[in-house]
């Protein structure tokens, strides 16, 4: 097999062979092999050598790799149409990954992107580029995972308040309005949609709301700019109990800030962190993790269903977009959760051994568990139980005893009021 290039990724638009220029064109039509979508073959189709072979990939890229080593092995050079760039969200990274760089050479158009910036006026640097060019996954809903095909481009609007996204036929821009309204957004963010690039029958859609755009039905293809007129200018974390749905009239039934805060750092988090949150409450600990782990997820449980309505609420509240909330009791639908990172337990509902045992199993190595306890009786349950852990998962853990006092007005001058102890139970897994 030849070390020269044998595969060209040649980039094509939708006004096909005339947007072309010459050394695409003559790439073609020197090529023994073709493969593209069948929509794309089609725009060369009538421009190409007689005894050219075209092989339509829709459904089968996994195919596309074999069937260029086997047109290399025959003699024969392959040209892969790809929309656009084929490296900015295309395929043409994917096949260097299966064929080696030396293997391969990309030819590349004006991105979709790049028409849309052109056409919108907007400055394209200013921006992050995502995609949600993916399978059907059906209407965003509160809670959902990082396996549907709109995460990855919702977790970006979270986090960058300008975003230019590829769409599909399914996860179109109506599609991501009503993902965005659902996830608590509104009238700070506009959509501006360009259909049917450079063909005569271009159509733009600026600065329309999430309400305009969620009801409308857009020319198929698309791509559409994304933009907040506020961004979230909150912190990351550290939040005062009060900015928290609670449960009433017994407010106050929440992990507060200082014991919140300590729990937090002793998890250890990073940006990607999967973490559990058990007998989440009203979600404050695990509504700040979930902003500390802005490409992670947090997956919290809790069995009183006002705490969790309230814990619904609060994510609204937050836009958090990777946090998803089980009413239940734990271990319940605990197996369907992705083994985690960092877990905190924030209340057992009496099954605390069993709930540490599996916590520690499920782990990730260097995994760290933080659990809550204002009780002596749970305390002590919780120390046996990861003391009989040591010597099986190799964990080693300590008690911080938190004590916080906060300063409260009295007449002139101020006082301070002592919060009820907490003892914060840390574990990681070697």
């Amino acid at each position: 097999m030849s070390k020269q290039p044998y595969c060209t990724v040649l980039g094509i638009l939708d006004d096909g062979w005339a947007g072309l220029p010459d050394s695409a064109r003559h790439c073609l039509q020197s090529a023994g092999l073709i493969v593209g979508a069948g929509r794309t073959l089609a725009l060369v189709q009538p421009h190409l050598a007689a005894g050219a072979t075209l092989k339509d990939m829709d459904g089968k890229l996994g195919q596309v790799p074999g069937w260029i080593q086997q047109a290399a092995a025959d003699g024969l050079r392959t040209v892969v149409l790809a929309t656009g760039d084929p490296l900015c969200h295309g395929m043409a990274s994917y096949l260097v990954g299966k064929l080696g760089a030396e293997s391969v050479t990309v030819l590349p158009a004006p991105s979709t992107l790049q028409l849309a910036f052109a056409r919108f006026q907007r400055p394209w640097q200013d921006y992050r580029i995502s995609t949600c060019h993916t399978a059907d996954a059906g209407e965003w809903q509160f809670g959902t995972t990082p396996d549907n095909g709109l995460y990855k481009l919702i977790r970006a609007i979270a986090e960058y308040p300008k975003v230019a996204a590829f769409t599909g036929p399914d996860n179109n821009p109506a599609r991501l309005a009503r993902a965005m309204l659902a996830a608590g957004y509104g009238e700070e963010v506009r959509l501006s949609v360009a259909a049917k690039l450079a063909l005569p029958e271009e159509q733009l859609f600026p600065d329309l709301s999430l309400e305009q755009a969620a009801a409308m039905s857009f020319p198929d293809p698309n791509v559409v700019l994304v933009e907040r007129s506020v961004a979230d200018s909150r912190a990351i974390f550290g939040f005062d109990d009060l900015d928290f749905v609670q449960r009433q009239p017994e407010k106050g039934l929440i992990t507060k800030l200082e014991a919140r805060a300590l729990s937090l750092a002793k998890l250890g988090l990073k940006p990607d962190s999967v973490v559990w949150d058990i007998g989440a409450g009203s979600g404050s600990v695990g509504l700040e993790a979930s902003r500390l782990c802005r490409h992670g997820h947090v997956y919290a449980i809790e069995k009183n269903e006002g705490d969790a309505a309230n814990a619904r609420e609060n994510a609204l509240r937050f836009q958090a977009t990777n946090y998803t909330l089980r009413h239940g009791k734990a271990p319940e639908g605990l197996e369907t959760w992705p083994d985690p990172d960092a877990v905190f337990v924030g209340g057992s509902g009496g099954e605390l051994a069993a709930l540490i045992e599996l916590i520690l199993t499920r782990l990730k190595p260097n995994g760290r568990l933080v659990m809550n306890f204002v009780t002596l009786e749970n305390l002590a349950t919780a120390t046996t139980a990861l003391a009989a852990a040591v010597e099986k998962f190799g964990a080693n853990w300590d008690v911080t005893q938190l004590q916080a006092s906060r300063s409260q007005p009295i007449l002139d001058m101020h006082r301070m009021a002592a919060q009820n102890p907490i003892w914060i139970v840390s574990a990681r897994k070697a």
